[in-house]
């Protein structure tokens, strides 16, 4: 098969439109076109009056060697490329000792996922609960503010990615094309398969409820098994190489290859990990605010007279500015059509994060506003930024009103440093409820001068932007982990503890679903040939 790339169609072609302009850019009839593919689409909205679609496609032709030969010079036509992922081992018969996975988010999902299909029956053991028990949990936080510190958005079957909008693209190098194989197995789990081909590919917090299950029940089919409510309390480290995990009722479970998949919020295995010598470092994240508007406006803004066409769904938008400070603010995890959610983990704190569902139909727009920090900004040990996360997330609580309200400002109240008494029209959709407060109270100095100095400009790039009753809800605290969990560049085992395998957003290795996802494959293969030895024969 041949792959063309960069051909464009207006919004609103017909179906044989895409086969018509492939024909004429081949310079073949139709006859001659025997089968088509869409590899991607998206969309350019440079222009917003001239909207187009773009479309990278594979085609199947009645005599491709004569069509390569003529458009041997043309950069958009050339062979489509082999993306097929292949295992890199198999096992022979099961390890005396399983391979245990510790975490159930996407990056030791997936690590589970690879490793049972290679054969290696592993060991999940994940602190929350199955999903839809968590899910229950999570709702009895959003409505009715009370806490299970076990179960909520951070902990549990599916990870923090389960309570988000499922964004599954990635600016990650990927030659082994392990995103692809991400992305077949969650449609062999029940995700659209649409996910396969557009540019920004989303699932939503409804569907990946099902979808986590599916990929859970297909690894214990293959010999793995999945605990929950199994929390690791404690580890067993000798001669620099692991030994056992400590579960949190006494259980001890022998292993020599543990794989730490934990998320960048499971504080407490932070701090055990440190004390028993696991070299760890502090590492720079972000910190700062959600904001909301009405979709209709950035649905304009980005997209002018075609806002609301059902082929482009709601808009999105990335924004960056680099304030006189010399911080960076920008946008983190845009869900177009969401809601802004209590994301906290820890009692007497309120953190934000935003979800969508797969329709992103709801009536505001929201994303983060963050702002860069590192190590400076929070002098100490390699835990030293979980202590400036807590900081500020137990400012927000009280600000709040100490019941898991998050405070919530206007946007012209928070330029001006005054505190805002009432918002406006744009209806806050953050559960438990909002508190009208100061955000100042909850941020830095210095974030706050940064976000103050960057929302002018962002509106001069995005017009209404800066509209005076925007809500600001604070705050965004896990933006990333703060901490690093140093590993071998090669065999991807902790440094200084052999058979101990850090992997994901917790770990410092990942952000976001995909890039996790993938970055638990990656650890999967490293286990798998240190347990067969050799890779397996394609």
């Amino acid at each position: 098969m041949l792959r063309i790339t960069e051909i464009k169609l207006p919004l609103g072609h017909t179906p044989q439109a895409l086969a018509a302009a492939v024909c004429h850019v081949l310079g073949i009839s139709a006859a001659d076109l025997l089968d088509l593919h869409i590899f991607r689409r998206g969309y350019d909205a440079r222009k917003r009056a001239h909207i187009q679609f773009v479309y990278t496609v594979d085609v199947a032709l009645r005599d491709e060697a004569a069509v390569q030969a003529r458009h041997r010079r043309n950069t958009r036509i050339g062979p489509t490329p082999d993306m097929s992922y292949r295992v890199v081992a198999q096992a022979q018969q099961p390890p005396a000792r399983r391979p245990v996975v510790i975490g159930f988010g996407p990056a030791g999902m997936f690590c589970a996922l690879l490793l049972a299909q290679m054969g290696l029956r592993p060991v999940v053991l994940e602190r929350g609960k199955p999903v839809r028990e968590r899910t229950q949990d999570t709702w009895k936080l959003w409505r009715t503010g009370v806490l299970d510190p076990e179960s909520n958005v951070q902990f549990g079957e599916g990870g923090a990615g389960t309570f988000s909008d499922g964004k599954l693209y990635s600016q990650i190098k990927d030659p082994g094309y392990r995103g692809r194989k991400v992305i077949e197995e969650l449609i062999r789990a029940g995700a659209p398969e649409e996910i396969a081909w557009i540019s920004k590919p989303h699932i939503g917090t409804f569907r990946l409820v099902g979808i986590v299950e599916r990929i859970r029940h297909t690894i214990e089919q293959l010999g793995g098994e999945v605990r929950f409510s199994s929390r690791v309390s404690d580890i067993v480290r000798e001669h620099d190489a692991i030994q056992a995990v400590v579960l949190d009722g006494g259980e001890v479970i022998a292993a020599d290859h543990v794989v730490l998949a934990i998320g960048h919020s499971a504080r407490d295995t932070f701090g055990m990990l440190y004390r028993r010598g696991v070299f760890m470092e502090a590492k720079p994240f972000s910190i700062g605010v959600r904001i909301e508007h009405p979709q209709s406006l950035i649905d304009r803004c980005r997209l002018g007279e075609s806002a609301g066409h059902p082929e482009l769904g709601a808009a999105d938008y990335r924004l960056v500015h680099h304030a006189s400070n010399g911080r960076a603010v920008y946008s983190f995890c845009m869900c177009p059509g969401g809601t802004v959610v209590a994301a906290t983990s820890e009692p007497g704190g309120v953190v934000t994060n935003g979800m969508s569902q797969y329709s992103r139909n709801e009536r505001n727009a929201n994303s983060a506003l963050v702002v860069n920090v590192d190590p400076a900004d929070f002098p100490g040990d390699a835990l030293a930024g979980i202590d400036f996360q807590r900081h500020w997330e137990q400012r927000a609580f009280e600000e709040g009103g100490r019941n898991y309200h998050a405070p919530a400002q206007r946007l012209d109240d928070f330029l001006a440093g005054r505190p805002s008494t009432h918002l406006g029209e744009i209806e806050p959709s953050y559960q438990p409820g909002v508190t009208p407060a100061d955000l100042s109270a909850c941020l830095p100095d210095y974030v706050t001068q940064a976000l103050r100095e960057a929302l002018p400009a962002f509106d001069r790039e995005m017009h209404g932007f800066a509209r005076p009753d925007a809500v600001l809800t604070g705050v965004e605290t896990r933006t990333s982990s703060p901490v690093r969990i140093r590993r071998d560049d090669h065999g991807l085992h902790s440094v200084n503890t052999r058979g101990f395998y850090p992997a994901g957003e917790g770990a410092g290795y990942a952000g976001g679903i995909l890039s996790a996802a993938v970055d638990g494959i990656r650890v999967a293969e490293a286990v798998a040939l240190d347990l067969c030895g050799t890779p397996a024969p394609h």
